[in-house]
């Protein structure tokens, strides 16, 4: 097999935080395969077609999420061509949150204020396709796009699964940010690296999601000194699920889906990166002295 050579992100002289974002019913209202692409493949029983698709998954021991592409690839033969550009269309139209489209560099720049780089990451079993579509990805609001995707064919249509993300192997994710070591296919990511070469340790992790399939990666990083933050939809107002996970110490906050400027999740997050920060100063004058302690 051939080498390859990994470009891998160095330590920066700031600190780093990472906010790591579920997809659908985080910063979108709605599963994005619900929102027009469903509806015309399939038709106007979306229930009809996820009740399709997790009795597909279950009778064959799959995975949900392959089972999902697999559905979404069969029900477009015939109606549409199943490729990247109609994906990408699909995408295009996908709703989003209140603020959403302005928070990413509202963020980063509030960061940038406090002596803070701010990287905003996707942690999605939705398509990576459909997401790079978005307004946000288009502007270039995230540092890296983890989703599901396809693997497409020398006339650009999509035969086979590229990658699939499930609500287990999102962690893995959290780990290559740790290192800085992104490419999907590193297996860099299974290095030692000393607490102090950590390019974004777990403390400097946020974690924002909806539900239970986001519980491993916000376990994670509370476990490990993070944050994690449940949404709720701003319209129904049912926090049923954020009050769930915050008594299962799943979540450390929950806040409303309105990413507007000045909103409660707005807010919650300019703390976080301010104790950033301040924790950031603490940690450098402890290795300091751990390391002079070492030379003695």
């Amino acid at each position: 097999m051939e080498s390859r050579k990994y470009i891998r992100e160095s330590k920066e002289d700031k600190p780093v935080l990472a906010i790591c974002y579920d997809f659908d019913k985080t910063l979108s209202p709605d599963d994005m395969q619900a929102q027009g692409f469903i509806q015309d493949a399939y038709g106007d029983n979306v229930g009809e077609f996820w009740k399709e698709t997790d009795i597909l998954a279950s009778g064959n021991d799959m995975d949900q999420n392959l089972a999902y592409m697999f559905k979404m690839k069969e029900n477009a033969y015939g109606k549409m061509v199943f490729n990247k550009a109609t994906l990408q269309e699909y995408g295009a139209k996908v709703k989003l949150f209140p603020g959403v489209e302005t928070w990413f560099e509202r963020i980063r720049k509030f960061g940038e204020e406090n002596g803070v780089i701010v990287e905003h990451y996707i942690l999605s079993s939705g398509l990576k396709e459909m997401i790079e579509a978005t307004a946000p990805a288009k502007s270039g609001a995230f540092k890296r796009v983890y989703a599901s995707s396809f693997y497409f064919d020398e006339k650009g249509v999509a035969i086979w699964p590229a990658q699939v993300v499930n609500y287990t192997n999102k962690t893995q994710f959290l780990f290559r940010i740790e290192k800085g070591v992104l490419d999907v296919n590193d297996p860099g990511v299974n290095d030692y690296f000393r607490p102090d070469e950590l390019r974004v340790p777990f403390r400097n992790m946020v974690y924002i999601g909806d539900s239970a399939t986001d519980v491993p990666c916000m376990k994670l990083v509370n476990t490990l000194g993070g944050h994690s933050i449940g949404v709720y939809n701003p319209e129904t107002k049912d926090k049923s699920r954020v009050f769930n996970m915050i008594k299962e110490e799943r979540v450390r906050y929950y806040a409303a889906a309105d990413y507007s400027e000045g909103s409660e999740i707005e807010n919650l997050l300019k703390k976080i990166i301010r104790r950033t920060a301040m924790n950031d100063e603490l940690e450098q004058a402890h290795y300091k002295c751990e390391r002079e302690a070492l030379e003695d």
